[in-house]
């Protein structure tokens, strides 16, 4: 099992629009199967990313193909990302996590 998690950071004015794209994609990867939240840091330290997206996966495929067609349709999910990066100050930090089952 796998988390992939995305930091965005974005000025404070823009912090309501990237919560609403970020809640978009929420949606999208819930009606899609997959375990998804929306982190909104209550505190931050120096340097720290403004708001947080993770997703539950079971391979990495399924990163793939959420990222290409995660928000609608191939096109929808393109326009989505690019009206997103309009309100980011630096591409997403991404991590991918692998969770440790203790076996």
């Amino acid at each position: 099992m796998y988390i992939a998690r995305f930091s965005y950071d974005l000025l404070p004015s823009n912090r309501q629009r990237g919560i609403e794209f970020i809640r978009r994609e929420v949606k999208a990867a819930r009606e899609k199967g997959l375990a998804a939240k929306l982190l909104v840091p209550v505190t931050r330290a120096q340097g720290g990313h403004a708001l947080q997206f993770e997703l539950e996966l079971k391979s990495l495929d399924q990163l793939d193909q959420f990222r290409q067609s995660g928000v609608g349709s191939n096109e929808g999910t393109g326009q989505w990302m690019h009206a997103f990066s309009e309100v980011l100050l630096a591409p997403p930090a991404v991590e991918i996590l692998r969770i440790d089952d203790g076996a």
